[in-house]
């Protein structure tokens, strides 16, 4: 937007009697009027072009009882360490995913079966989730799972999209903080690239602190998308933050935003430069494949190293100088351009990919000679989106803005020719993040919409005293201006999301009841002769009591069982019910044991029966009219 248009929307807003601020957040038609530049545009507000501006909104996002949304929304639960699913355009909430928290409602991080998806790790309680992505077959969303990492505590955890479960969970070796990550696009996702963030010594055991020692160092992490196991990980200079991968499934890239390898923020900002690292997959494929490679500590994952040497490249990386401090990487859906936006710098960095193999191969001189553009954007540009029309979408974190800016134009400036690529600026309520285009890391990019996940939400909401939810806000990206068409609170730092076509995700209405979520529950219970879909029996093992029951809307298949004080009981509960939608509960009073049990699925839990006396236990999911009087006892004997 040019900055004549800029002055108009404020000479507008200045003849409501209101400040900008105050504008924005008059409640009644705020989310509809802010379908953005061309209402803000106008010299007069009149009662007419509100309306006008709120019909067109609504008619955009509307979703009319018994429609469904257009799309999947995926988005990182932050610190809350669950994955929501959210209907595009509605932005309603349909879903959350437990993944690295413990969850009542479904008894993630309490059944059996969590607990063994969640394995050594079960003892965090917490998780941090940033980078939600999903796998994709040929540069496309394939539908089969969706990957998710946890800063806190170093783990990278996949989804099943067919059952909407976490079935898998790995602590990556060797590091701290897993961050960014992205996944190979082409042919499949074999891998799930990861970076980690922090440096740290090797080995670890406080010998030293000395993060400038050779031996300490963080690494890229290239996991085994299908077996959840480590492939290989990379060292490199410096630190890591965001990646993300090409089309060709040749390259990976990473920013660096410490390559002083500093403790403290001066230290992080003292170079004048960091960098781009790019990594060449298929050299590192070869030299594990023969043999050159080195273990670090107890872990078994081959291990290569990407640092420069004497001033020399190692063959598996090149480092790209660009501004300081850089953050999001973000690979456009043509496949030409790893984009780079330079949070201290007001600019982003475009790398040409056609120019790595020459980079790798030593025909370039200077690895700066792969830029070929670095439009200036705005203040603290940190990630960016694209519409598949030749238009990325930039963040501008300090000026709250999303920008909008012609790839190709802005290459051409780089050359000098006078162009102007920037097309529009959009007011964002306040200090965006993440950005994410409907199909924006794929090849179908089809610039429907655009959300963008805003970090503050003062005056956007009612008050929530001192903690306030943050703001999700959907734009409307079809049109040649982009249009502010959805504000929506949104709790606990989500980060960020991405979106797949409804037709891209396909789910199962109940369980398959050979699921290999709970194939060893199956297992377990066959030793004991158990089928599953029609025993009802308490098996006394010494200290330890296996109780089996069906259910089905309205009753348990056993409504009384006794046990001795100190037993260790394990509730084992399969639903027979066959209609979709009738989830059963179990919850066992005064035990800290609840989980769910979906149409065909069998779950179970274990705790101990510690408190003599009668306990009830209970359907926690609403099933039947007769929901209340599902309801069992479990009879604790005194030791």
């Amino acid at each position: 937007m040019s900055d004549d248009k800029s002055k108009n929307d404020a000479d507008a807003v200045k003849g409501t009697g209101l400040n900008r601020r105050g504008f924005l957040g008059v409640s009644a038609l705020t989310g509809a009027v802010l379908a953005g530049g061309t209402a803000l545009g106008s010299a007069v507000f009149t009662r007419e072009s509100w309306a006008a501006a709120a019909k067109d909104a609504q008619s955009k996002i509307h979703v009319a009882p018994g429609e469904l949304d257009q799309y999947y929304g995926f988005w990182s639960g932050g610190h809350q360490g669950e994955v929501r699913i959210m209907g595009i355009p509605s932005m309603r909430e349909l879903l959350r995913i437990p993944v690295f928290n413990v969850d009542s409602a479904t008894g993630w991080g309490l059944t059996n079966e969590s607990k063994r998806v969640l394995g050594d790790s079960a003892r965090f309680k917490n998780g941090d989730c940033h980078h939600p992505h999903l796998s994709m077959t040929d540069g496309k969303y394939d539908g089969k799972y969706l990957f998710i990492n946890d800063k806190a505590n170093s783990r990278v955890a996949r989804i099943r999209l067919d059952i909407m479960k976490c079935d898998k969970m790995l602590t990556v070796p060797n590091v701290q903080a897993i961050h960014g990550l992205r996944l190979q696009k082409v042919p499949h996702t074999k891998y799930v690239y990861a970076n980690a963030e922090f440096i740290i010594p090797h080995p670890n055991d406080g010998s030293t602190f000395d993060l400038q020692d050779k031996n300490s160092y963080t690494m890229f992490n290239v996991i085994d998308a299908e077996k959840m196991e480590m492939a290989f990980q990379v060292i490199v200079d410096g630190n890591l933050d965001n990646t993300d991968a090409d089309y060709t499934g040749k390259y990976a890239a990473s920013t660096c935003y410490n390559s002083e390898k500093a403790t403290d923020l001066a230290g992080m900002m003292r170079n004048e430069r960091d960098w781009v690292v790019v990594f060449n997959i298929p050299r590192i494929e070869a030299a594990i494949k023969a043999g050159k490679f080195i273990t670090v500590g107890e872990a078994k994952s081959p291990v290569v190293d990407g640092r420069k040497k004497d001033g020399k490249d190692s063959e598996f990386t090149r480092y790209i100088p660009v501004p300081k401090n850089p953050h999001g990487i973000n690979m456009s859906p043509d496949g030409k351009y790893f984009i780079a936006a330079g949070k201290l710098s007001p600019t982003c960095t475009i790398i040409a990919t056609a120019k790595l193999d020459d980079l790798f191969n030593d025909k370039l001189k200077d690895p700066r000679d792969v830029v070929v553009g670095e439009p200036e954007l705005g203040l603290g540009p940190l990630h960016t989106t694209y519409d598949g029309r030749g238009n990325a979408y930039t963040t501008l974190f300090i000026d709250s803005q999303i920008v909008k800016w012609d790839i190709e134009e802005a290459i051409r400036a780089y050359t000098g020719e006078k162009v102007n690529y920037i097309k529009q600026k959009l007011d964002v309520q306040y200090q965006p993040g993440h950005n994410h285009a409907s199909l924006t890391e794929t090849r179908d990019a089809d610039g429907q919409w655009l959300v963008v996940l805003c970090k503050f939400s003062k005056d956007r909401f009612l008050p929530t005293g001192p903690l306030h939810p943050e703001n999700d806000q959907l734009i409307d990206i079809s049109g040649d201006e982009m249009k502010l068409v959805h504000d929506g609170p949104a709790f606990a730092e989500p980060h960020d999301c991405v979106l797949a076509r409804r037709d891209q995700i396909r789910t199962k209405k109940i369980w398959d009841r050979d699921d290999a979520f709970f194939a060893e529950t199956v297992a377990l219970a066959a030793k004991d002769g158990i089928k599953l879909e029609s025993d009802n029996k308490v098996i006394h093992d010494g200290k330890k009591v296996r109780v089996y029951m069906t259910s089905m809307a309205p009753v348990y298949g056993i409504n009384e069982f006794t046990v001795k004080q100190g037993d260790e009981v394990t509730v084992t509960i399969t639903n027979i019910d066959k209609v979709e939608d009738v989830t059963h509960g179990f919850v066992m009073t005064n035990h800290g044991a609840s989980m769910e049990i979906s149409p065909q699925q069998t779950s179970s839990i274990t705790f101990i029966a510690d408190q003599p006396g009668l306990h009830w236990y209970y359907c926690s999911w609403f099933c039947h009219a007769l929901h209340m009087e599902m309801v069992g006892r479990m009879l604790v004997e005194k030791a």
